[in-house]
């Protein structure tokens, strides 16, 4: 063999020896993969998500949440027949708590979907599901009045929002739906009539989600805002997408969609009330509203917007006292684009300023807005120094919720310490894969606050056996419906029974509830800045400001106070600008402040 034919030998053996080597890896590789486990969401992963999680703090508060919803007579199953993979049907319905008869006990009031949207009107009407109004007796057990109270309100509903609208004494209710929304008024004898005609609150057909009362020009009456989700129609033809590794039908993801305006309605407190969003530049065209928060966020005393999207950016308007609205979404940088469902209100940190919590969908991490107001001017240059940081991961609420899909939240201080607690209701969008009839259920989650040095810690798995359970979470309320100083929690589930969770052991550290009467502000006094000084401890409420998801907090005011022996001093602003002042009040009582009035009214309102 020639030298020239010799290297053209061994050349095509080297070659032949390369492509050879290159094919076995590639086999080798994707045997490897195929053996490969794939990743499911809760998985925990040595290195990633297991460095996530912090442990149970040694000296977390010995309380426990139990389900109470049997014993305390409250029987609610959400949804009636199957679902039939369409939008409207998995966003869940909300509740709220409301002194309704005024007698000194938190009532429930239940938003409910009548079944699959494929059903009839006649159908719809005949259908077990409905909205539902439960008395609270005063001793633990509650009595469906829903019948004879005419708070039976059938269809596709969503969100609802209390207030006293006329100033009569009375909490009156309003229901968004997909449809239309209706507006009930309270007649004070523990009936309701339907107004919605007449008030000029209805007639908009839509995807109405999150409402929330405010009385944003300061003339004495509640202005409303009403999200709107998206404009919905059913696919002909259900196209599946790719989520998370299923095959999930275009119908239900509201990309699909366009976005539908939110609505601001004017009291003219004469009985009416007219529509005037895009008139004071809050009727966020671009989102997909879900819910939205009134509060003063930047200290300037006239009450500002937050409106969490649903794959859209999130909208901050600034009041700017004229009847018209800033935004500075950007500016304060807030506005975030990912999957926000609920929101959660408060000062976390004790430092004076309102801070924000922000529920999102899977792998996107809740969002955790520290407030970092600059200083504390009045008028444009407020709106200019306002800026948040989301700090979720720093304080133990980012990465922790990864795995979630998060909707109903609240800040609530369970355990009286003068610190806000989080809770969090899960639930997924996600259908089974044998049973896509059902939705993937997800346990919520409950986070102790250790201090603005530690942040928070989870606590859900020393809190009760009731936490240890899974559920498709939607709507939540928080409220002390017992009268004992503590905070409960009502939970509505998809497609399920609702929940009522009774915290046993919160009143362990002393609390005071206040409930506040406006005269010159609305009655309901939705707006009060509320600042409690005990001992070295200095916390602020503002009434009314948490919106949670598609439902509303009892309008009572909580606040633990530790181990302090009395309340130094209470510094309320109302809404009408007036600035009160009281001294060495009580502590474990529920009182009662009324605007102008400078002493307290003690409620005897203990369980029976």
């Amino acid at each position: 063999m020639s030298i020239s034919k010799r290297k053209r030998s061994i050349k095509v053996t080297s070659w032949i020896a390369a492509v050879f080597v290159v094919a076995l890896l590639i086999v080798f590789f994707i045997i490897i993969k195929r053996n490969e486990k794939q990743y499911d969401p809760g998985e925990p992963i040595n290195g990633i998500t297991v460095e996530l999680y912090k442990p149970v703090p040694k000296n977390h508060p010995e309380i426990e949440f139990a389900d109470v919803s049997k014993t305390s007579g409250i029987d609610f199953t959400h949804f009636s027949g199957k679902r039939s993979e369409q939008l409207p049907e998995d966003m869940g319905s909300g509740a709220v708590w409301i002194d309704y008869d005024q007698d000194g006990n938190e009532d429930l009031v239940i938003i409910n979907q009548s079944g699959p949207l494929t059903m009839t009107a006649d159908e719809i009407k005949k259908s077990a599901a409905h909205s539902e109004l439960y008395h609270n007796n005063g001793n633990g057990t509650f009595t469906n009045v829903t019948i004879q109270s005419g708070l039976n309100f059938h269809g596709c509903g969503m969100g609802v929002a209390v207030g006293d609208v006329d100033n009569d004494g009375f909490p009156d209710v309003f229901i968004t739906a997909y449809g239309n929304n209706i507006y009930y008024r309270n007649n004070g004898n523990g009936t309701f009539t339907d107004q919605t005609k007449k008030t000029g609150l209805g007639g908009k057909e839509g995807f109405w989600a999150g409402a929330s009362w405010a009385d944003y020009d300061k003339d004495g009456y509640l202005d409303l805002y009403v999200c709107g989700y998206v404009k919905y129609s059913r696919l002909n033809k259900q196209v599946a997408s790719q989520k998370d590794n299923r095959e999930e039908p275009a119908g239900i993801n509201p990309l699909s969609f366009p976005s539908q305006r939110n609505l601001l309605y004017h009291n003219n407190k004469n009985g009416t009330f007219t529509e005037l969003a895009v008139t004071a530049g809050v009727a966020d065209p671009a989102g997909k509203s879900l819910s939205a928060s009134w509060c003063d966020f930047n200290n300037d005393g006239w009450p500002d917007l937050y409106v969490a999207n649903d794959v859209s950016d999130n909208v901050m308007y600034i009041n700017k006292g004229d009847g018209t609205f800033n935004d500075v979404s950007h500016l304060a940088h807030v506005a975030d684009y990912r999957g926000a469902m609920g929101l959660g209100v408060g000062d976390w940190d004790n430092d004076g300023d309102m801070d924000l919590f922000v529920t999102h969908w899977l792998a996107e991490e809740n969002g955790f807005y520290t407030n970092k107001l600059i200083n504390k001017e009045k008028g444009e240059n407020a709106s200019q120094s306002l800026q948040f940081q989301d700090e979720a991961e720093r304080y133990g609420l980012g990465q922790v919720s990864l795995d979630d899909v998060a909707w109903g939240t609240s800040f609530f201080d369970y355990d009286n310490d003068t610190r806000l607690d989080l809770f969090t209701v899960t639930g997924s969008t996600n259908q089974q894969g044998e049973h896509p009839e059902l939705l993937v259920p997800m346990k919520n989650r409950l986070f102790w606050n250790e201090g603005s040095d530690k942040g928070f810690a989870e606590v859900t798995s020393v809190s009760g056996e009731a936490l240890s359970y899974e559920n498709v979470g939607r709507g939540a309320a928080f409220g002390d419906f017992d009268n004992d100083g503590d905070v409960d929690i009502f939970i509505v589930n998809n497609c399920g029974k609702a929940v009522l969770l009774r915290n046993d052991g919160g009143n362990k550290n002393s609390w005071l509830e206040l409930k506040l009467v406006g005269t010159k502000s609305n009655r309901s006094a939705i707006g009060a800045r509320i600042k409690i000084v005990s001992g070295t401890v200095s916390q602020i409420r503002e009434v009314n400001n948490q919106s949670s998801y598609l439902s509303q907090n009892s309008l009572t005011q909580h606040i633990g106070l530790a181990k302090n022996s009395k309340v130094d001093s209470i510094e309320i602003r109302w809404p009408s600008g007036l600035i009160q002042h009281l001294q060495n009040i009580p502590i474990n009582k529920q009182i009662e402040i009324t605007e102008g009035i400078d002493s307290i009214k003690i409620l005897e309102k203990k369980l029976k």
